[in-house]
């Protein structure tokens, strides 16, 4: 019995914690060396020319444009990027936090192909939709940040930040020694806070306060009485459990005609943004805390919480009184 006992206290660290914060530590670690290679090599202005349209707009510099273009492939990357241009001074606090939310688009793409092939098989055509409106709502964030951009960041500076001294071009065992250097220095960190802090939230999680959280906030619907019941039920397993549970909820009442499309995508849409702030708590503050300050990655995450909650919010309503 305690030959068991130890066996499933061993295999739910390694599974629930070793390995998942290992896999963390691995991809941005990966990330780290991306961002500090194309930086290294003097590329950053190069695939800021992606974005040039939109940051010339919105006055922002180079080095947003080249995390915008790197979100496609690397959310980590990207954000190595603005951490690096912060702390060198590159870009303001006040940059930093707008080209984390300027991101928003780039970092959808980046899960859209996981979002679709699972989305559609459970809901059809209603994946269309649904995805259509989250995209609609991704452009929105983007496009709302690059005007707010252009008010709040008037250009003073912006030039001499994207100005890089003209030197000889960097080799690769040039580039690749000084990005060693600057990982060792910066892994350090990023493990201090890192891990200690997966390790509470893990601990957290297994004693139930995540699932008392969800559970609370899924019992506490009856705001969204203009839902039917059946709707309800696909809100509160998004909330109570996860996306794929609402998901399976709302294909099985599909197939059986009990709802239509639209009431479909109006309960995924409103169950999406329920569940949105303890997923980003849970999920994306433990990295967030590692590459930026802990008290500047809750920042992050409240506003870019903030505005895809609203932005969903808007289309939502807009599909709505619309559709």
């Amino acid at each position: 019995m305690l030959d068991d006992y130890l066996i499933h206290t061993a295999s739910l660290l390694w599974f629930g914690l070793g390995w998942p914060l290992l896999r963390l530590l691995l991809f941005i670690s990966i990330g780290l060396l991306v961002a500090g290679f194309i930086e290294a090599l003097q590329w950053t202005k190069k695939i800021a020319i992606v974005a040039r349209p939109l940051t010339r707009f919105g006055h922002l510099s180079s080095i947003t444009g080249a995390s915008f273009s790197m979100a496609f492939f690397s959310g980590v990357a990207a954000n190595t990027m603005l951490a690096e241009g912060y702390e060198k001074g590159q870009i303001s606090k006040k940059e930093l936090i707008l080209a984390n939310l300027f991101n928003s688009l780039p970092t959808y793409f980046l899960h859209l192909p996981t979002t679709f092939f699972i989305t559609a098989p459970l809901i059809k055509g209603a994946a269309i939709i649904y995805i259509g409106l989250t995209f609609g709502a991704a452009i929105l964030r983007t496009l709302i940040i690059t005007i707010i951009s252009r008010f709040m960041l008037t250009g003073k500076g912006i030039e001499e930040a994207q100005q890089v001294k003209e030197t000889e071009p960097t080799g690769l065992h040039t580039a690749w020694q000084r990005t060693l250097k600057r990982f060792k220095k910066r892994i350090k960190k990023i493990v201090r806070f890192t891990v200690p802090i997966y390790i509470l939230f893990f601990f957290f999680s297994q004693v139930g306060g995540f699932d008392a959280m969800e559970g609370f906030m899924a019992s506490h619907l009856s705001f969204l009485s203009w839902l039917s019941p059946k709707a309800m039920s696909i809100i509160a397993l998004q909330v109570a459990a996860e996306f794929t549970a609402g998901l399976a909820a709302a294909g099985a009442l599909l197939q059986d005609g009990s709802m239509e499309y639209r009431e479909v995508v109006l309960a995924l849409l409103t169950g999406n943004i329920l569940s949105s702030p303890i997923r980003a708590a849970r999920h994306q503050f433990p990295y967030y805390a590692g590459i930026f300050k802990p008290r500047l990655a809750m920042r992050l995450i409240f506003f870019s919480q903030s505005f895809r909650t609203g932005s969903l919010a808007i289309v939502g309503v807009i599909y709505y009184f619309v559709f």
